[in-house]
């Protein structure tokens, strides 16, 4: 069982101003918790015991929030980044605070929302040896679909679909090997990626509930959904 996870959670939310003029874009309200709660609150139920989180902007307000993590049974610990690290150099760094006998680690993007079957994630990225797994997940169209015949023919329309394309949902389990393959300053998907064995790199397909909230629109879609969504979370 994977007992250890990193949360990147310095981002600013420049588009979700004046929500993140006071906090960082994790911190926001969802549910009746801060969103990035209800990913500490699924990778506890996993069996995580320690998360460390990576922080820049306003992080004295997620600090205050979470502590050392005994108000949930667990331990945190803060990766704090004085400059922009991206998000390779982030989880490196957080990789630090991690305990020297540490094999497999989960890292998340802090400002999704989602539902992972960790048990499922685990088993894909275990069984292959995988040095990293990618939760993938469909992506789902911002906007109705209008299907048209050869002769230009409104047939019908599919209002917001699920398209045939998978996007990274910003949930990783990384095998310690990929330590010394990681920026120290810049992103991942650049520079570390590419170079991974084919073999060694693996998606693992997730048909659960993904969320991404970058505007006031999609904010207010999460706030409708969420209280749904992780209404059995406690």
């Amino acid at each position: 069982m994977v007992k250890y996870a990193i949360i990147l959670a310095g981002g600013k939310g420049e588009r979700l101003r004046p929500h993140t003029d006071d906090k960082p874009k994790p911190m926001i309200p969802l549910a009746g918790r801060p969103a990035v709660e209800n990913q500490v609150l699924q990778l506890i139920k996993a069996g995580v015991k320690e998360i460390v989180f990576a922080v820049s902007y306003k992080r004295e307000v997620l600090m205050k929030h979470f502590g050392d993590g005994s108000r949930w049974g667990i331990k945190i610990s803060y990766s704090e980044e004085n400059e922009p690290l991206g998000r390779g150099g982030g989880i490196k760094k957080a990789m630090s605070f991690l305990p020297e006998t540490w094999d497999n680690v989960y890292a998340t993007n802090g400002d999704n929302l989602w539902r992972v079957d960790f048990e499922k994630f685990q088993e894909v990225h275990c069984k292959n040896k995988a040095i990293v797994t990618m939760m993938v997940t469909k992506l789902k169209s911002p906007y109705g679909i209008v299907h048209i015949d050869d002769l230009d023919r409104i047939e019908g329309f599919v209002e917001k679909p699920l398209l045939p394309h998978w996007l990274n949902a910003g949930v990783y389990l990384f095998n310690r090997e990929i330590y010394d393959l990681l920026p120290d300053k810049g992103d991942m998907e650049d520079s570390t990626f590419p170079e991974l064995p084919k073999e060694k790199f693996l998606a693992f397909k997730s048909e659960g509930y993904w969320k991404g909230f970058d505007t006031i629109k999609d904010l207010n879609e999460a706030e409708t959904e969420a209280s749904e969504i992780f209404a059995d979370l406690v």
